[in-house]
C-alpha cells in the first residue's frame, strides 16, 4: 500500500468553535507555520491525535518513537526551523528521550509533546506514567507541564521561539490529558518578541581584527554553529575573500564546500593529516561556531601549543569554555561575520605550506584486491549524486568514512549524530531530510550495526512511498569497536561480531522495499546508477572487509600530531 503525503486541502482546518485543549494545541501549531509532524499515537495524547485528524497538518506515523525524533530532529536541521515529535505518556515519552538529547547534543531546533496522565494521577504512578519532565531537564533549552487549558497559546509559542533563537536547541510540552480535553475559551494572546542578542562590542571587534591582521599563520577552525545561525553565505564570502585555510568540525563539515581551495578537511581524532598538521603549526585559530570537542582537539593541553585563539560565537557559555580566547567576540553569529573585517596581512608562504599538505596527505583510493573499499565507493557516490546529495549517518566507521571521503556543497547535506553518536540516526534522519526538501538526492549510510537500530523504518518508507536511497555497509562487525579492540584491548574482540545478521535485501523486500546485493568492485559503478535511478526506496547492500579500519586515527589521551595510519604510529 502506498500512501499520499501530499499536504492536506487547507479546507480540512479545524472548526473554530467549539474547542478543547487539543484543538488549541494543533491550531497553535498552524498558525505557527508547522506543516508535518512526526509520532505515534496512544492512550495520553489521543485528544491531540483526534484533532490533528481534522487539521491541515500532514502527521507521519513512524514504527518507533525514537524515530519520529530523529526524523524531526533531521527536519530541524534541514530547515532551520523546529521539527515536531509527538508521542504518549511513559514508554511512548521515554523513546523521545534519545532524540531529545541527540538535538540538545547538536543545537538542532525540536519541539517534543507528549502526552501524560490526567492531572490528578500525576505522581500516583499511574498507567504509563512518567516524569518527563524530569527525565529530560538537563537536555532542553527548555520544557513546560500546562496546568492550564488557557496557557497553551503561550507555552506553544515560547516554545518555538526559544527552541529557534539563539543557539537551537529542543523544547518539550507535557499536555496532561485533561488540559487537551478541558474546554478553551479563545483569548487575545500577548506577543512576546524575539529575544534579541546584546549589541556587538565594537572593543572586541577591534581586538579580534588586530589579532587577525598580525597573525602569520591564522587558521579558520569552523563548527555546526555556522550553519545553525544561518551564516553559511556569509562566511564563505570572508573565505573567499580572505584566503586563510581553514578546518572543520564533524558538524562544520559543509560550511565550506568539500572541494574549496582552501579547506583541508576535518581535524580530530579521524581528522584529516592535513588539517591536525595546520592546526599545530597555526599561531592563530579563528574558531567560529565551535566549542573544543574533545574528538576535535584530542590532548587538550597540546592541541594547537602555538596559537592564540578568536573566538566567534553565539553562545557565551562556550567562551573560555575550554580554551582561553585572546579575543571573544559574542552575539549572533551571523550579525558578528558581517560586523567583522578579516583582513590578514602578508600569509602567502602560509597559504603554500598549507596547500601542501593538503596535496602530500591527500586520500588515496587504490587499494588493492578486487573487494569493496568504501571510502572509494562513498567519494564516487557523492561526486556521481552532485550537488543535491544529502548523507544522512548513523554512527561507525561508515560515518568516519562519509566525513572524510564524501563531497559535501552545503552543511544540511551532512546530517550526523555529532555530540551524541546515536546509532539508529541515520534512517529517521533520511526521512525527515527528505520530507524536508523532496528535491534533494538523500542517502541513508549505514552499517549493519546501526541499521538495525531502526529498521522498522522500513515500514515508514513503504508506507509513504518515500524516496531514500540507502547504503549499507556490511562488514559483519561492529567495525569501530573492533578496531578500538584490536588498537587499544590486545585484540580482546568482545561481543562485536555480527556475522549472524540477516540478508538486509530479504528483509527490505520484506517490507516492499527494493534492495540488491554488491560484493566486487567491478559492480560500483553500475549500483551508483542503479541507487540514482531509482524512483522509490531502494537498499544497497554493500559488503565490505570486516578488517578495514578507518585512518587516521588519534590514540586516547594523545596529541592530533600524534595520528596512526596503517596500523603504524607516526
Amino acid at each position: 500500500m502506498t500512501l499520499s503525503i501530499a499536504k492536506k486541502s487547507s479546507a480540512e482546518a479545524l472548526p473554530e468553535t467549539p474547542k478543547n485543549g487539543a484543538v488549541a494545541a494543533i491550531q497553535m501549531l498552524e498558525s505557527l507555520g508547522v506543516d508535518l509532524v512526526f509520532g505515534y499515537p496512544g492512550g495520553a495524547i489521543m485528544p491531540v491525535y483526534d484533532a490533528l485528524a481534522k487539521s491541515s497538518i500532514q502527521h507521519i506515523l513512524v514504527r518507533h518513537e525514537q524515530a519520529a525524533a530523529l526524523a524531526a530532529d533531521a527536519y530541524g536541521r534541514t530547515t532551520r526551523r523546529a521539527g515536531v515529535c509527538l508521542a504518549t505518556s511513559g514508554p511512548g515519552a521515554t523513546n523521545l528521550v534519545t532524540g531529545i538529547a541527540n538535538a540538545y547534543m547538536d543545537s538542532v531546533p525540536l519541539v517534543a509533546i507528549t502526552g501524560q496522565v490526567a492531572q490528578p494521577f500525576m505522581g500516583t504512578d499511574a498507567f504509563q506514567e512518567v516524569d518527563i519532565f524530569g527525565i529530560t531537564l538537563p537536555i532542553v533549552k527548555h520544557s513546560e507541564i500546562v496546568r492550564d487549558v488557557q496557557d497553551i497559546p503561550r507555552a506553544f509559542a515560547e516554545a518555538f521561539r526559544i527552541a529557534e533563537s539563539g543557539r537551537p536547541g529542543p523544547v518539550l510540552i507535557d499536555l496532561p490529558k485533561d488540559i487537551q480535553q478541558a474546554l478553551f475559551h479563545e483569548e487575545p494572546m500577548p506577543m512576546h518578541p524575539r529575544q534579541n542578542h546584546k549589541p556587538l562590542s565594537a572593543k572586541d571587534l577591534q581586538a579580534a581584527e588586530q589579532l587577525i591582521a598580525s597573525a602569520r599563520k591564522p587558521l579558520f577552525y569552523l563548527g555546526g554553529g555556522v550553519a545553525r545561525a544561518g551564516a553559511v553565505a556569509l562566511m564563505r564570502d570572508i573565505a573567499d575573500q580572505a584566503r586563510i585555510p581553514a578546518v572543520a568540525t564533524l558538524q562544520g563539515i559543509g560550511a565550506l564546500p568539500t572541494e574549496h581551495p582552501d579547506f583541508l578537511g576535518m581535524l580530530g581524532m579521524h581528522g584529516s593529516r592535513a588539517a591536525n598538521m595546520a592546526v599545530h603549526e597555526s599561531d592563530l585559530l579563528i574558531v567560529i561556531g565551535a566549542r573544543f570537542d574533545d574528538r576535535a582537539t584530542g590532548k587538550l593541553d597540546e592541541f594547537a601549543p602555538n596559537a592564540g585563539v578568536v573566538h566567534i560565537d553565539g553562545d557565551a557559555a562556550e567562551i573560555h569554555k575550554l580554551r582561553r580566547a585572546c579575543a571573544t567576540v559574542c552575539g549572533d553569529l551571523a550579525a558578528s561575520l558581517n560586523a567583522i573585517t578579516v583582513a590578514p596581512g602578508d600569509i602567502d608562504d602560509w597559504r603554500d605550506f598549507a596547500a601542501s599538505l593538503k596535496q602530500q596527505h591527500a586520500p588515496r583510493y587504490d587499494a588493492p584486491g578486487s573487494g569493496i573499499y568504501a571510502p572509494d565507493f562513498l567519494r564516487k557516490l557523492s561526486t556521481q549524486a552532485g550537488d543535491d546529495f544529502v548523507a544522512a549517518c548513523d554512527v561507525g566507521q561508515h560515518q568516519m568514512w562519509v566525513a572524510q571521503h564524501c563531497r559535501f556543497s552545503r552543511p544540511e547535506a551532512h546530517l550526523s549524530s555529532g555530540g551524541l553518536g546515536a546509532m539508529g540516526y541515520g534512517l529517521p534522519a533520511a526521512i525527515g531530510s527528505k520530507l524536508a526538501d523532496p528535491n534533494k538526492t538523500v542517502f541513508n549510510i549505514s552499517g549493519d550495526g546501526s541499521f538495525m537500530m531502526n529498521v522498522q523504518e522500513l515500514a515508514t518508507l513503504r508506507r509513504y512511498n518515500i524516496p531514500v536511497k540507502m547504503v549499507v555497509l556490511d562488514n559483519s562487525m561492529l567495525g569501530l569497536v573492533r578496531q578500538w579492540q584490536g588498537l587499544f584491548f590486545d585484540g580482546n574482540y568482545s561481543e562485536v561480531d555480527l556475522s549472524d545478521n540477516p540478508d538486509f535485501v530479504d528483509v527490505a523486500e520484506a517490507f516492499g522495499v527494493e534492495g540488491f546485493t554488491v560484493e566486487h568492485r567491478d559492480e560500483v559503478d553500475s549500483a551508483i546508477q542503479r541507487l540514482l535511478d531509482a524512483k522509490g526506496p531502494i537498499l544497497a547492500h554493500i559488503r565490505i572487509d570486516p578488517e578495514e579500519n578507518v585512518w587516521p586515527l588519534v590514540p586516547p589521551g594523545k596529541s592530533n600530531t600524534e595520528m596512526m595510519e596503517q596500523g603504524h604510529e607516526h
